[in-house]
């Protein structure tokens, strides 16, 4: 089992963790990594581009002209998609991105993109994170002290409001709870910030 240090909010070292080997210490699965990063942002969008078809635009009562005898081409309305103002052929409508992945596979992402951080040494794992009231200072001190300077997720068991409203207006850092971590988010931050709760909440779910 990999094991890792523990450290306190003043980036002291207080003990170690073991953490389970089927979920932080697999070998990564490239491919699955991939797959669910891009379901996950192409579940993000949110497919509200909308054009008019030619039974949407206004207009279009009546035939412009009679059929024969103008010289001109014949034309049945002013919807027509060759007209100016007309309606869109084959336009984007209203649709859903989600791209489905089965659970186990969703499953196995997570865990590798867990056991990348470990395997690169960039999981940080808390003794406990509580802040009497959300203030974006105290949360800046103690990412100073436990050394990280570039993106970063937080992750907590449980709901810390305060935790979450002190770290939102720093740049680079989010935080979630263990229930809500996703593959996206932890690849796309540099440091996985953790608490010994969240690790063993994490370790009951996706076990």
């Amino acid at each position: 089992m990999p094991r890792v240090a523990v450290y306190n909010i003043a980036g002291e070292q207080v003990g170690e963790i073991e953490l389970k080997d089927e979920i932080f210490g697999i070998t990564p699965n490239e491919a699955v990594l991939h797959q669910a990063a891009v379901a996950q942002q192409a579940a993000w969008r949110s497919g509200t581009h909308k054009v008019k078809t030619r039974s949407e635009v206004s207009g279009g009562g009546r035939k412009p002209w009679r059929q024969k005898g103008t010289g001109r081409a014949r034309a049945g309305t002013i919807r027509s998609p060759l007209w100016r103002g007309g309606g869109i052929t084959f336009g984007p409508q209203p649709r859903s991105y989600k791209l489905g992945m089965p659970k186990k596979v969703r499953r196995l992402a997570l865990k590798s993109a867990l056991s990348v951080k470990v395997q690169e040494g960039n999981i940080i794992v808390l003794d406990a994170l509580k802040m009497e009231q959300p203030k974006t200072k105290d949360m800046a001190g103690v990412l100073n002290k436990l050394q990280i300077s570039r993106k970063a997720l937080i992750v907590t068991a449980g709901v810390e409001a305060n935790v979450f409203r002190s770290a939102r207006n720093i740049p680079g850092i989010t935080s979630v709870q263990a229930t809500g971590i996703n593959v996206y988010n932890i690849l796309n931050h540099d440091k996985l910030v953790i608490t010994k709760d969240a690790v063993a909440k994490v370790e009951e779910v996706f076990a």
